[in-house]
């Protein structure tokens, strides 16, 4: 993967900096609930600023067709400024607007979807888009699987570089995937195999070990003659449940479902529950989560490997104590990855919620925000703004 970052800039005193980033923060009542976003950007923009560039930030807010004033992003320059620890101005539209910064000045513009090119990653915009700087950095990893203006058209008109945050999630991806340690287990749960379809079809050619948990692990249960009693899954996909296993056999990847997991007749907070093989889940009972003999094989085939890549919870990590399977898998991969023995990739909201959960997020080598771009990479598919990068 050949890019450029900020390390390959030159003097950017007085020059003016387009940076992409993803401040599509979560809001409640005019002030924002994450900063999560926001902080993120943080090393990108200060050290641009530090160097003297005159940075101007791009990005979209929610999906307003045209301009819609509760989509604005000047709430989120003082929330920007406060994180950054100096002045944040707001200009009110992100094209054809006088901006007056002076070097090492930070200013915020309007949201870039009020503006229909953007989505269209029509050259016109692009070009007013353009017009305004000099130099594009891209430090939004998680909207580079679209092609929109500011996250993949403006790297054809500019001199275009990575960010530190997309920096970082890029070289954390190739690791994981790219150019791994082997062996290589991928970790993937949620409810759907249909959602995760192209997920589990790259990744069985690409992995020595595919843990498959939480609801969609029930499918491929079925396609192994399991009666999984009244517990959610996609009868519907039995063939290609089927066509994955056969696929990963071919290519010397060993598939691990549950063998043990425990079940309930109803799905609700502290419900009764027990633990039980597959192959004796009671008619009237659903599988919630995975066993704890379950997470000790998993444990056992993960401290084999070298490299880890985790997408989705193994159970409904939601309600207690149907949380217990997540948090203890994700507890040995956290000390596994601690004592240097596992490289662990991350990603997806659920994921990184469970990983919250556990309290282990911060114990992993990277945890990606990203939700779409983090499952296309792992789909195998090419992401617009990362090739834009690329090629210029």
């Amino acid at each position: 993967m050949a890019f450029r970052t900020l390390d390959d800039l030159g003097d950017v005193r007085g020059k003016t900096v387009l940076v992409r980033c993803d401040l599509n923060v979560p809001m409640q009542e005019g002030q924002v609930s994450d900063a999560t976003r926001l902080r993120a950007s943080v090393p990108t923009l200060a050290e641009l600023a530090d160097k003297g560039a005159r940075v101007l930030v791009l990005s979209h807010f929610g999906r307003p067709k045209g301009r819609d004033e509760k989509d604005s992003l000047a709430p989120l320059a003082s929330a920007l400024a406060d994180v950054l620890g100096r002045p944040v101005a707001f200009i009110p539209d992100c094209i054809g607007q006088p901006i007056d910064l002076g070097d090492g000045e930070i200013a915020l513009l309007e949201n870039t979807r009020f503006h229909a090119g953007e989505e269209k990653n029509d050259p016109a915009f692009i070009a007013a888009l353009a017009a305004q700087g000099q130099i594009y950095v891209n430090d939004s990893f998680s909207t580079a699987h679209r092609a929109h203006a500011s996250t993949a058209g403006l790297a054809g008109l500019l001199p275009a570089y990575a960010g530190r945050a997309m920096q970082a999630e890029l070289q954390a991806l190739e690791t994981a995937l790219e150019t791994p340690k082997k062996p290589v287990a991928a970790i993937v749960g949620g409810a759907k195999v249909s959602t995760k379809l192209a997920v589990l079809q790259n990744l069985v050619s690409r992995v020595d070990h595919l843990m498959i948990g939480g609801a969609m692990a029930n499918t491929f249960l079925i396609v192994k003659g399991v009666n999984i009693g009244t517990s959610l899954a996609e009868p519907d996909m039995a063939e290609t449940a089927t066509a994955i296993l056969a696929a990963a056999e071919a290519a010397g990847c060993t598939v691990h479902l549950p063998y043990e997991v425990v079940v309930a007749k109803t799905f609700a907070r502290n419900a009764p529950h027990r633990h039980a093989n597959v192959f004796e889940v009671g008619a009237d009972e659903m599988i919630l989560d995975i066993g704890p003999a379950a997470v000790e094989a998993l444990a056992d085939a993960l401290k084999t490997c070298a490299t880890c890549i985790w997408n989705g919870p193994m159970g409904a990590f939601e309600i207690e104590p149907f949380d217990a399977g997540t948090v203890a898998l994700a507890k040995v991969a956290a000390a596994l990855t601690a004592t240097g023995q596992l490289t662990s990739v991350a990603g997806g909201g659920d994921t990184v919620a469970a990983l919250n959960h556990a309290g282990v997020a911060d114990d992993f080598s990277y945890v990606s925000t990203a939700g779409g771009a983090f499952l296309e990479w792992m789909e195998g598919r090419t992401l617009p703004g990362v090739a834009a990068l690329e090629r210029s």
